[in-house]
């Protein structure tokens, strides 16, 4: 299934963290885009950090934008104000917290504002090459419509991947499977007739 998988993600648009990491190897980069991209569509993402990147490169540019300038520019991205809140704030506790490092333990990512388990675990798998299972709607959604796990929220998908997924698995899972489930493995109407893994699924709509 990870084969088929990874061959369906060959074929489509890069996810937008992914594709940051590779540009910019800048884990503050990745952090920042992976903020951005919550409850957003990574096309509207894309063309945010493209715009915000062209103007801050740092956390110490980050910390000087005006809120008003910052929020204009990330504004079409979804719940702009409150990400504008939690850009602004997160110079200031990488400083106090991390000496201006990013962390790589989801333990301590957590700790920075606007940065949930779904965040962190991305983060501490795009930028570091860590391990870590990052677990959204489609990751959750889907793995329970296949049958592999049975869970009633992300954070009870997470420890039940961590549990039987195979470790080597877990760095490619959420791309692999945000991808299937944006263009095939869709909430409504998925689309089995073309589905690479169709025989595996118990089909369990959730």
């Amino acid at each position: 299934m990870i084969d088929a998988l990874g061959e369906h993600f060959e074929t489509v648009q890069t996810p937008i963290v992914d594709l940051i990491q590779a540009q910019t190897k800048d884990p503050f980069k990745v952090l920042v885009a992976t903020i951005l991209s919550a409850r957003t569509k990574d096309e509207t993402t894309s063309k945010a950090v493209s715009k915000l990147f062209a103007r801050v490169h740092g956390p110490a540019d980050l910390d000087q934008i005006e809120a008003s300038e910052l929020d204009s520019i990330i504004r079409q991205v979804g719940f702009h104000n409150e990400k504008t809140k939690h850009l602004k704030a997160l110079p200031g506790a990488l400083n106090e917290l991390f000496g201006g490092s990013i962390p790589s333990e989801i333990d301590d990512l957590i700790k920075l504002p606007g940065v949930g388990r779904k965040t962190a675990n991305l983060v501490r798998v795009i930028a570091f090459g860590l391990p870590g299972i990052c677990v959204d709607v489609h990751v959750h959604r889907i793995c329970n419509r296949w049958g592999y796990i049975r869970t009633k929220t992300p954070l009870e998908s997470e420890m039940a991947l961590r549990a039987k997924l195979p470790p080597k698995h877990w760095p490619v899972i959420n791309s692999y499977v945000v991808a299937f489930g944006q263009n095939l493995c869709t909430p409504r109407k998925p689309k089995c007739e073309i589905c690479p893994i169709y025989k595996h699924c118990l089909r369990i709509g959730i």
